[in-house]
C-alpha cells in the first residue's frame, strides 16, 4: 500500500486531498517517500548541493507578527544594521570562499529605503557579475521590486507562511493580509524574479488541511523555490507557550515537494538544523538541494532571532564551509560551486 501511494506522487507529481492527508498523517510511508524524493532529485540534480551565501543585514523591522523573535514589540532585541561596506565585505569573504549566490535577508526596516536597497545591490552586482543576488526583505510595491531587480537582484524569497486566510489572520496582526502577501508574489513572477516561496510547519492552530491548501497554492503559483522550516517558538513572542514543529512532518512535507516539484530548489534550512543535530543532513536525504551558511559578521549572527536557540556556529557560520562540505559528503551529497540555477 506505502509503495502505491508514493509511487503515485512520483509517477504523476499530485494527488488527491484525500491521498496527502494520508500521506501527511502517518509515518508509515516516510522510508518510502524520502526513498522516490531522493531518487527524483538524483534524476534532475544529481548530488549537487548548492550553498547560499546568507547575509542577515538588518534586524529591526516594522511589522509585529506573532510568532517572530524581531517583531516591532520585542523590547530585548537588541537591534542592529549593517552598513553596505560591511555587506561588501561578507560577499567578499563568501565570494572566496566559493559562494556565487548572496541572500540579503532582513527585517521590513524602513530605515533601507529603496535608494539605499539598490545602492547595496548594485554594487554587488558590479563587484560580483557571475554570481546571483536573492533578496528576502518582505512586502514592498511592485515598483520597489522593480527598482531592485533593475539594479541587479534577481531573485526573492517571499514565504506565504500559510494559505489559509484565517489561519495567516491568527499569525498576523491586523494590517498584514495574505491577499496583499500572495499579490506580492505574483508582482515578483511578473518582473522576471526567479521567486521562493513556502511556509512554516506547525505553526500554532496548523491542520494538515492548511498544509494541503500550501501545496495547492504552490501549485498555483509555481515557484522557483521553495523553503520550509518547523515552526519554532521565541520566548518574547505571544506564541512563547505554543509547541514547536515536528522534525518528522517537516522532512515528510519536504520529500512531497520534491515529489511535486521536480525542478524545485528546496533548501534544508537552519531551523531543521535547530531542532535536530542532523537536521539538515536529513533534509537533504529527504530531497533538499541547497543549504544557506551565515556570512553575516560573527558579532551579530546570534542577534538575528527569528526564534529561540538558532544555530549561528560550527558549520552554520560559512568560514566553516570545510565541515559543511565533508558533512554534506557523509550524507551522501557533494557541495558545488554554482549559482544553482533552476531546473525545470
Amino acid at each position: 500500500m506505502e509503495y502505491t501511494l508514493v509511487n503515485k506522487l512520483e509517477k504523476e507529481g499530485d494527488l488527491s486531498d484525500s491521498e496527502l492527508k494520508t500521506l501527511l498523517e502517518t509515518d508509515e510511508y516516510d522510508k518510502a517517500l524520502f526513498e522516490s524524493a531522493d531518487r527524483v532529485r538524483r534524476a534532475r540534480y544529481g548530488d549537487a548541493v548548492y550553498i547560499r551565501g546568507l547575509i542577515e543585514f538588518t534586524n529591526y523591522c516594522k511589522n509585529n507578527c506573532y510568532y517572530c523573535g524581531i517583531r516591532r514589540d520585542n523590547r530585548c532585541a537588541e537591534r542592529y544594521r549593517l552598513t553596505k561596506e560591511h555587506i561588501l565585505a561578507c560577499c567578499r569573504e563568501g565570494y572566496a570562499l566559493g559562494f556565487r549566490t548572496f541572500v540579503l535577508q532582513g527585517g521590513e526596516d524602513p530605515y533601507f529605503t529603496d535608494e539605499r536597497v539598490c545602492e547595496i545591490v548594485s554594487a554587488i552586482r558590479e563587484a560580483y557579475p557571475d554570481c546571483a543576488i536573492t533578496l528576502s526583505i518582505g512586502e514592498k510595491s511592485k515598483e520597489s521590486y522593480e527598482k531592485y531587480f533593475k539594479a541587479g537582484a534577481n531573485r526573492y524569497l517571499l514565504r506565504h507562511e500559510t494559505a489559509n486566510d484565517a489561519h495567516y489572520r491568527t499569525l498576523h496582526p491586523a494590517e498584514l493580509s495574505p491577499e496583499e502577501r500572495k499579490s506580492c508574489l505574483y508582482a515578483l513572477k511578473e518582473i522576471g524574479y526567479q521567486v521562493g516561496s513556502g511556509f512554516m510547519v506547525g505553526s500554532p492552530g496548523q491542520t494538515t488541511e492548511n498544509l494541503i491548501e500550501d501545496l495547492r497554492f504552490l501549485q498555483k503559483l509555481s515557484p522557483d523555490m521553495i523553503g520550509i522550516g518547523p515552526y519554532i517558538t521565541h520566548a518574547q513572542t505571544p506564541f512563547a507557550n505554543e509547541k514547536s514543529g515536528t522534525l518528522e512532518m517537516t522532512l515528510r512535507l519536504v520529500a512531497v515537494l520534491r515529489l511535486m516539484f521536480p525542478w524545485a530548489l528546496l533548501p534544508s534550512t537552519t531551523a531543521l538544523g535547530t531542532i535536530h543535530p542532523e537536521g539538515r543532513e536529513l533534509g537533504l536525504k529527504a530531497g533538499a538541494n541547497v543549504v544557506m551558511p551565515n556570512l553575516s559578521p560573527s558579532d551579530v549572527r546570534a542577534l538575528y532571532t527569528l526564534y529561540d536557540n538558532k544555530i549561528h556556529s560550527g558549520a552554520e557560520a560559512a568560514q566553516s564551509v570545510n565541515d559543511l562540505r565533508t558533512r554534506v559528503q557523509n550524507a551522501g551529497y557533494r557541495v558545488v560551486v554554482d549559482a544553482g540555477h533552476v531546473k525545470r
